[in-house]
């Protein structure tokens, strides 16, 4: 009462939060007033409304989500940067290969230069839309000047043509004779013609098939085309061989999964003539090598091949982890994988493929309603030949799979 009286004789100002109240109770926060009694809250004083409770899974899940957005984000970006290391890489890779592909085939073949077929394979095709858009935009009168100017110098042009052939003919004269005396001087008197491969030691068969690469294939730039029936791989798939792929072959270069795509097909016919496709199968390296997609999508390929398995049927397995070859030899009923790797020196299993056959057996396990086993067995097989140099690797796996076949024991295992 004495506050107000003095409120009302202006003697004390009010203003903002500081009224009589304040005053008379006495401030404990700025712009808060004292309850009265014990244990009084602002929340029950004022009668507010109970805050929302977090519980700690929701909070961990919060964290986890934008934690893992973070992750995802960050992955993304290495992943860009990967592929464009990749891309980089992979042109080259392909030049070098493309080199050495020349290099070699210039010491196979007689009298061969490898200038005529550098510009075929670098040559890009053409885009058909490419002459229609280098015309948009240009006047009619701008191209009735460029026909009459054509016109003008059409017969100067065609001279001019005609005495370049000519001087090109020459040149080309020359440069065969000269080859043709180096012949004879390294010869004798027997002059080596081109496509005369009666003095490479190779069966007879593979003689033939390169003179047909030299007289049909290049001149005609054709290739040799084969239907891989779906009995080979699960599913039925076309290719091709390149002329370059047989003569890397008759020359014992680098080959690719082509080559060994059909040796398995020629594989399959001979299991078929002994009555052990039961036995033996095939997975097809080209879709499980190294960069033919996610580890995921790989296993679950070989999970479909293995599902078809009969019994104690075996599946070979080439492997391309990146310019070499090894062979894996997957028996899904033991849960056994045989590793076989030409290479001397003590050799691993890459991760890359062991997690893959894994992830597949372990569906294959599912499918049959099976727990299976916590790991899957793996072996290394000692005592398998090794290959002289850096190169034969694709021979030696085909041969792995020959010898493997041969034996209708199947005693692989134990040799």
């Amino acid at each position: 009462d004495e506050l107000q009286k003095q409120v009302s004789e202006g003697k004390v100002s009010v203003y903002g939060s500081n009224d009589v109240l304040t005053m008379a109770l006495g401030p404990e926060h700025p712009g808060r007033l004292r309850g009265v009694g014990a244990g009084i809250s602002p929340r029950q004083y004022f009668n507010l409304p109970k805050p929302q409770r977090v519980s700690f899974d929701d909070r961990l899940k919060d964290s986890l989500r934008v934690l893992l957005q973070e992750e995802t984000k960050k992955m993304e970006a290495k992943a860009r940067e990967e592929a464009l290391r990749m891309e980089a890489r992979t042109k080259q890779l392909v030049e070098a290969d493309r080199e050495h592909f020349l290099s070699q085939l210039s010491q196979l073949i007689p009298n061969f230069d490898p200038s005529m077929l550098k510009p075929r394979i670098s040559q890009s095709p053409k885009n058909p839309m490419s002459d229609k858009a280098s015309c948009s935009g240009g006047d009619g009168k701008h191209q009735e000047e460029e026909k009459k100017d054509t016109a003008k110098n059409g017969k100067h042009q065609e001279d001019e043509e005609k005495e370049e052939e000519k001087k090109d003919e020459e040149k080309e004269e020359e440069k065969q004779d000269e080859k043709e005396k180096e012949d004879e001087e390294k010869h004798g008197d027997k002059v080596i013609e081109v496509g005369d491969y009666s003095n490479m030691v190779a069966p007879s068969s593979l003689k033939t098939l390169c003179r047909y690469v030299e007289t049909t294939l290049v001149p005609e730039e054709k290739i040799l085309q084969f239907t891989i029936d779906k009995e080979v791989f699960g599913r039925e798939c076309d290719t091709f061989l390149l002329p370059e792929d047989i003569t890397q072959f008759a020359g014992m270069e680098e080959i690719g999964a082509t080559v060994l795509a059909v040796y398995m097909r020629y594989l399959h016919d001979v299991l078929k003539q002994a009555n052990m496709c039961s036995m033996v199968g095939f997975i097809d390296h080209a879709t499980v090598s190294a960069n033919s997609g996610t580890i995921a999508d790989r296993s679950r390929l070989v999970a479909a091949r293995l599902q078809k398995t009969d019994g104690e049927q075996i599946f070979m397995m080439p492997y391309n982890r990146g310019r070499h070859w090894v062979l894996l030899i997957v028996r899904a009923k033991r849960e056994t994988v045989y590793f076989l790797d030409p290479l001397p020196g003590h050799r691993v299993v890459d991760e890359e493929a062991k997690n893959i056959v894994n992830s597949a057996i372990k569906i294959y396990n599912s499918h049959i309603g099976r727990a299976g086993r916590k790991a899957v067995i793996w072996k290394t097989l000692s005592g398998t030949p090794k290959q002289p140099s850096s190169v034969e690797c694709g021979y030696y796996v085909m041969r792995f799979m020959r010898d493997i076949i041969m034996d209708p024991s199947l005693a692989f295992e134990n040799k």
